[in-house]
C-alpha cells in the first residue's frame, strides 16, 4: 500500500495566497517613523511612533507625553495644551501604550515635537482614550472642582389683573341681549 503524503503547501492556490500576503505586507505596514528619527522630518507632517513612559502635567495645565525617562534628553516629545484637552481626551491614559501620532514636526528648544490637538492624530489603540471627566479642572492640575455654588434666584410672581372691560364670546356693547 502506497500513501501519498503530498503537503498542502504544494497546492498552487495556497502558494499564490502566501505570495500575495508577502507582497502586500509592506502596504499594510505603518508609515510611521520611530521617535529617534523624528528630527529628520522637522517642518513636515509625519507619523511618529513610540511607547509612552509617562504623562507629565505642568502647573499651567500643559500635558507632556514623554517617551523617555528624562524629557530633556529625549529625541522627541508630544505636547497637549490645556485648551485642547476637551478635543483630545484624557491623555494620562496613554501611559504604557505604544502610540502613533501624526502631525507637523516642529522644533521646540532644539528638540522635535508634535502638538496634539485632535484625537484623530492618534492611531493604534490610543483612539480609545475617553474624554475628560466633566468636572476635570485643567488649571488645578487634574484635581476635581465642584465649582462655586450660588443660591438660585427666586422668580417674582407677577399677579395678573382681571380686566373689567374684557368680553368673551360675542362682542357686546352694553347690557343688550342678543337676538
Amino acid at each position: 500500500m502506497h500513501v501519498d503524503y503530498k503537503s498542502d503547501w504544494a497546492s498552487p492556490g495556497l502558494l499564490l495566497l502566501c505570495l500575495l500576503l508577502l507582497w502586500a505586507a509592506p502596504s499594510f505596514a505603518s508609515d510611521c517613523v520611530p521617535i529617534h528619527e523624528a528630527g529628520q522630518y522637522v517642518g513636515e507632517v509625519k507619523c511618529v511612533t513610540g511607547k509612552v513612559l509617562h504623562v507629565k502635567i505642568e502647573d499651567s495645565g500643559i500635558h507632556f507625553v514623554d517617551f523617555c525617562e528624562e524629557r530633556k534628553s529625549c529625541p522627541f516629545s508630544v505636547v497637549v495644551f490645556a485648551s485642547d484637552l476637551e478635543d483630545v481626551g484624557d491623555v494620562r491614559l496613554l501611559e504604557g501604550q505604544v502610540i502613533e501620532i501624526s502631525g507637523a514636526v516642529k522644533l521646540h528648544e532644539g528638540r522635535p515635537q508634535i502638538v496634539l490637538n485632535r484625537i484623530k492624530q492618534l492611531k493604534r489603540g490610543a483612539t480609545m482614550i475617553p474624554p475628560l471627566p466633566k468636572n476635570y479642572d485643567v488649571e488645578n492640575r487634574g484635581h476635581y472642582s465642584a465649582g462655586h455654588l450660588h443660591p438660585s434666584k427666586k422668580l417674582k410672581k407677577q399677579k395678573t389683573k382681571v380686566s373689567n372691560t374684557a368680553t368673551y364670546g360675542n362682542d357686546v356693547e352694553g347690557n343688550e341681549e342678543p337676538e
